[in-house]
């Protein structure tokens, strides 16, 4: 068995767990998420933790693990949430949210229009930072990954969108 899907998830105060044959649902204090399940593997609920089984060898097997750090994930984001943060870096970049658009300035002859999905919330505390906020920490990283596939960073001046505290290496210029 998948050593990951030995380790029982632990639920904490405040998340529930709703176990049907093909689904599994968690609440807490942030929302619900629900994880449909893949033939062969089955959740348990024991106290609080759920433990994952399989029954049959195979793909089963491999999806064990899976399946338990997807509830993991889902345990943990309704119980505190995910973020990331984005910087901007660059003369003249700059962001905001208006209603359910981020409009970014960057650079282009056109300012960009990214459409926040339903579940998720965008702030800017300043004109070059974002936080991108949810409950599913897939949702999270893909918006964050596409504002920042707008313009990345470049290797020469490092200007673009950069994730907080990602590091650019610098390319040396043309020399002469």
């Amino acid at each position: 068995m998948s050593r990951i899907a030995k380790a029982p998830v632990e639920l904490p105060q405040g998340v529930t767990a709703t176990i049907q044959s093909d689904a599994v649902t968690v609440k807490g204090a942030k929302g619900s998420l629900s994880l449909s399940l893949a033939p062969g593997v089955t959740v348990v609920q024991k106290e609080k933790k759920l433990e994952i089984s399989f029954s049959e060898p195979g793909m089963a097997r491999t999806r064990a693990g899976s399946t338990r750090a997807h509830l993991a994930n889902m345990v943990q984001g309704v119980a505190k949430g995910y973020e990331k943060k984005l910087e901007l870096v660059g003369v003249g970049f700059r962001a905001q949210v208006q209603g359910k658009n981020l409009n970014l300035t960057l650079g282009f002859s056109h300012p960009v229009n990214v459409a926040i999905p339903e579940g998720l919330g965008v702030e800017t505390p300043s004109q070059t930072e974002i936080i991108v906020k949810g409950i599913d920490l897939q949702k999270v990283g893909q918006l964050a990954a596409e504002i920042r596939d707008i313009r990345p960073p470049e290797p020469y001046k490092g200007k673009g969108v950069r994730y907080a505290g990602e590091k650019i290496s610098l390319k040396e210029g043309k020399k002469k």
